[in-house]
């Protein structure tokens, strides 16, 4: 019981972060953080809410700098109940912590193969995703990835993941979830 105020707690905490971040700019729509001096990541932007179909793109152009797209940042998407399908460019590299929490109404995602990691809670609560096929470039998934993902059917993991976080076993239990191993 002590573990489950835990993770509401840890949930708490993070949500109430969410609100305060601020973002660097915004273009077409998709506001971004500058990570470095050549790239970004995707940000929450506050408030914004994202919907229908988002396709993300490789590189960005904000101040006369071009940025390449690396990453979709903390929360990024999180409780964009409209948000239906995303379409992520091979230039991203991770997804981060939070990232489509409470995307509900998220049906379909491809997963690039030049992401190598999905963070914690990333996909925690999409009831509307039904089957996710992890690419070999992913070697870690973070804790709660697929929590609550109750409309999930399918998993495919490929042997290139060499950690799964907590809780994302509990998915099973949860629900009718086939988890394929993908062999190389």
């Amino acid at each position: 019981m002590k573990k489950v105020y835990q993770i509401i707690l840890l949930a708490v905490l993070l949500l109430a972060g969410l609100g305060a971040k601020a973002y660097d700019f915004k273009v077409g729509g998709i506001y971004y953080n500058i990570t470095s001096d050549s790239t970004v990541a995707i940000d929450r932007g506050g408030y914004a809410s994202y919907s229908g179909v988002v396709t993300i793109p490789t590189s960005v152009k904000y101040n006369n700098k071009t940025y390449s797209v690396t990453s979709i940042g903390y929360g990024a998407f999180h409780n964009c109940t409209g948000l239906t399908s995303i379409e992520i460019p091979n230039s991203v590299t991770s997804i981060d912590t939070l990232a489509f929490w409470d995307c509900t109404g998220l049906t379909s995602i491809d997963i690039p193969n030049s992401v190598t990691s999905i963070g914690d809670y990333t996909f925690y609560g999409c009831t509307g995703l039904t089957s996710i096929t992890i690419p070999n470039s992913v070697t870690s998934i973070g804790n709660l990835a697929f929590y609550y993902c109750t409309g999930l059917t399918s998993i495919e993991i490929p042997n290139s993941v060499t950690f799964i976080g907590e809780y994302n076993q509990e998915i099973k239990g949860e629900t009718n979830v086939e988890i394929i191993p993908v062999i190389a």
